[in-house]
């Protein structure tokens, strides 16, 4: 059986160290909750998650998920660098247990307006006092990801006013070719009434 792991920040590690499972498919949208996966393919999903959090160069303008199904593992997502690609795709060739890596890792296109754009959503969404919590962690949540000058937001948040709010502040930064693309999850998701 295979999951599909995504790689937000700091609250979904928590989550998923606490034994919950979560799973999305490619647009980030939460899935059922799978069948377990092998003794052995959920202890190589640790490491891959654990050697990806620990990479230095994984900042919050990457985007990485994975599937590891009988020992191999599908990395999905998207990198600024080339270098960072081929090296998550050594890291984890490396790991005992991996029979195969597929990576399907997409490398952002290389702009300086890109780039220029990345840093202004990055002030104006972690410079809103709404997510001053969020500041200083090794891994923040939010990841914005910028595609020629497209903005989507990924990642995780506690709740839907910080969805809101990061979408407002994403699109407020200005120089987006087109509305932000908000695939912000929610950690505690609204109460039905």
């Amino acid at each position: 059986m295979e999951m599909q792991w995504k790689i937000p920040g700091c609250l979904a590690l928590a989550v998923l160290l606490a034994g919950a499972a979560l799973a999305a498919d490619k647009d980030g949208a939460r899935l059922p909750q799978a069948p377990a996966l092998s003794d052995a393919d959920a202890a190589l999903a640790a490491k891959v998650r654990h050697e990806i959090l620990i990479y230095p160069y994984y900042s919050i303008w990457d985007d990485l998920s994975f599937r590891v199904a009988n020992g191999q593992v599908q990395l999905l997502g998207e990198v600024t660098q080339p270098y960072k690609k081929s090296d998550i795709e050594h890291i984890i060739k490396r790991l005992p247990g991996v029979a195969m890596v597929d990576d399907q890792i997409q490398v952002l296109p290389l702009s300086d307006n890109d780039d220029r754009l990345r840093l202004q959503v990055a002030r104006a969404i972690y410079g809103d006092s709404v997510f001053f919590h969020y500041r200083d962690m090794a891994h923040p949540p939010i990841h914005i990801i910028v595609n020629n000058g497209h903005v989507t937001l990924t990642g995780v948040v506690l709740n839907s006013l910080e969805k809101q709010v990061a979408g407002m502040r994403a699109s407020a930064a200005g120089l987006s070719f087109g509305p932000v693309i908000n695939q912000l999850q929610i950690e505690i998701p609204p109460k039905k009434s």
